[in-house]
C-alpha cells in the first residue's frame, strides 16, 4: 500500500492499469503476417461525407431555357448538366464507401466486417489520447496504429532514457469474434483472447519504436451477431510513475508533494468500507469526503452524511487495503472513467510534510492546509 512513510498501511496506490496490465501473454496462436503499414488514413476515407449537389443557376421552369424545360429533378443538357451528373455520381460513390467501411474520426472507429474480404487487412490510424473501436461481424483483420498527439510529460534529460508511452486496452463485456494482438518489432503478442470477460491490458513502448494493434477475426460456425469492441487510453510516462514494483509501497515525501499538484483527484476524507473483487483482482475503497480539493470529473457526489460526498477508489487486490480510522488525503488518476489510487497519506502526516517543504521553499505548488 502506498501510504506516507509514517502511515499504518490503511490505503494503497495503483499502477497504470487494472489487473494484467503490462505483462505480455505468450503462446499466441500463429496468425498471418500483417500487411505493411499504409499512409496515415485508412484505404477507405470513412469520415468523408458528400455535399449535396448544387443545381446550376439559370432561369426557372417555363422560362424557355434548357434548364427550365428539363423540369424538376432533371439535369440540364450540355456541359453544365454533364458536370452536375458527374458530381452526383462521385458523391454517391463516396457515400457508398463511407457506409461500407465504417465511420471514423481522429479518436474512434466503428465499422462492419460484412463489406470486408476474409483475407484482407484494413489499415486504421487514430490520433487521440483516448477513444474506442467497435467492429461488428469481424471478418479478416484490422491493423490499428495508435499515434497520439501527447504533450511532453517530461523534458529529455542528458543521461536518462527517453520517456515511454503507455497504452491500456479495456474490452467490452461482450467482446466476441476476434483476438487482439500487439505488433512490435515484427512479432505478435496476444493481448485480448476471445474469452468470457477478458481483462484490461496495458503495455508501453519508446517513442522511436513502431507498434500497432492487430485485431484478427476468429473463424465462426455461424453468422450470429458478434462485436469486438474496446476502449483505449494512452498516456505519457505512466508505467514509470506507477510501475508494478512500486504499486503497493509507501509514497515518499517527494511523491506525495507531486501527487497533490498533478493528480486527477485530491480528496480529503475517511474510509467507510473496503470490498474485494477476486475476479477483477481489485479492491474498492468507499470514501466519505470531508473536502474535495480537486476532481476532473464528478467522482464524488452527495449521498452519504449530510454535506459529505461519497465515492469509490480502486487499487490492486494484492495491496491488501484494510479499513482504518482517521483522515486521509487520497490522490490518484482516472482510468477508463474510474478513480485509481496513487498516494494516500494520513492527513496529519501530509500536514507535516507540506509545512516542512514550505519552510525550505521546496513545495512544488501551493496547497491549502488546515
Amino acid at each position: 500500500m502506498r501510504t506516507s512513510p509514517g502511515g499504518s498501511g490503511d490505503a494503497a496506490a495503483v499502477d497504470a492499469g487494472a489487473p494484467g496490465r503490462g505483462e505480455g501473454a505468450s503462446g499466441a496462436a500463429p496468425v498471418p503476417a500483417p500487411a505493411p503499414p499504409l499512409a496515415e488514413s485508412s484505404g477507405r476515407d470513412a469520415g468523408w461525407r458528400p455535399r449535396s449537389p448544387v443545381r446550376p443557376r439559370g432561369p426557372g421552369p417555363g422560362a424557355g431555357s434548357a434548364a427550365g424545360r428539363a423540369g424538376p429533378g432533371r439535369a440540364a443538357r450540355g456541359p453544365a448538366g454533364a458536370a452536375m451528373w458527374a458530381l452526383r455520381a462521385l458523391c454517391l460513390a463516396g457515400l457508398g464507401a463511407a457506409i461500407g467501411g465504417g465511420a471514423a474520426d481522429q479518436c474512434s472507429w466503428r465499422g462492419s466486417g460484412l463489406s470486408q474480404e476474409a483475407g484482407s487487412v484494413e489499415q486504421l490510424s487514430l490520433h487521440c489520447a483516448e477513444g474506442s473501436l467497435e467492429w461488428l461481424y469481424p471478418t479478416g483483420a484490422l491493423r490499428l496504429r495508435l499515434a497520439p498527439r501527447l504533450p511532453p510529460t517530461s523534458a529529455a534529460v542528458k543521461g536518462r532514457s527517453p520517456p515511454r508511452v503507455t497504452a491500456c486496452i479495456k474490452p467490452s463485456a461482450t467482446f466476441r469474434g476476434a483476438q487482439l494482438y500487439l505488433e512490435r518489432e515484427g512479432g505478435l503478442e496476444l493481448l485480448l483472447p476471445e474469452a468470457p470477460r477478458p481483462h484490461a491490458r496495458c503495455f508501453s513502448w519508446l517513442p522511436h519504436e513502431k507498434v500497432a494493434l492487430f485485431l484478427q477475426a476468429t473463424p465462426q460456425p455461424d453468422i450470429s451477431r458478434r462485436i469486438a469492441a474496446f476502449r483505449y487510453e494512452l498516456r505519457g510516462d505512466w508505467l514509470a510513475v506507477l510501475g508494478p514494483a512500486g504499486a503497493c509501497r509507501p509514497c515518499n515525501d517527494t511523491e506525495i508533494l507531486m501527487a497533490i499538484c498533478t493528480s486527477d483527484f485530491v480528496i480529503r476524507g475517511s474510509i467507510r468500507s473496503v470490498s474485494n473483487n477476486a475476479e477483477l483482482q481489485e479492491s474498492i475503497i468507499a470514501v466519505s469526503a470531508t473536502r474535495i480539493h480537486r476532481q476532473k470529473f464528478p467522482l464524488f457526489q452527495a449521498g452519504g452524511r449530510p454535506g459529505r460526498p461519497v465515492g469509490s477508489i480502486r487499487t490492486p487486490l494484492r495491496c491488501g487495503v484494510r479499513p482504518g480510522p482517521g483522515s486521509f488525503l487520497f490522490t490518484g488518476w482516472l482510468h477508463f472513467g474510474e478513480a485509481w489510487l496513487s498516494c494516500a497519506p494520513r492527513y496529519r502526516d501530509f500536514q507535516r510534510i507540506y509545512r516542512g517543504a514550505q519552510r525550505t521553499h521546496q513545495n512544488p505548488c501551493e496547497f491549502p492546509v488546515d
